[in-house]
């Protein structure tokens, strides 16, 4: 079963990458302004993690369609 939602994710992920990427950025900028930008280096990091923790969901493993876009 959790294979099954693993799949769905991933596919969901890959169909809508550029509103995944744009959620990524937002949340990343929200971070940054709570933060006063001190952990921006890290929060760029973490978007970073993500992007390519959604890329293997998808099963291709390479993830790399997502990191131009940090």
């Amino acid at each position: 079963m959790f294979d099954e939602m693993k799949d769905k994710a991933g596919d969901l992920a890959k169909e809508h990458s550029d509103q995944v990427n744009e959620g990524l950025d937002k949340a990343g900028e929200f971070a940054d302004e709570k933060t006063g930008g001190k952990f921006g280096d890290q929060i760029d990091q973490g978007k970073d993690m993500a992007r390519d923790q959604l890329g293997n969901l998808g099963g291709d493993g390479d993830g790399d369609s997502a990191d131009n876009q940090s």
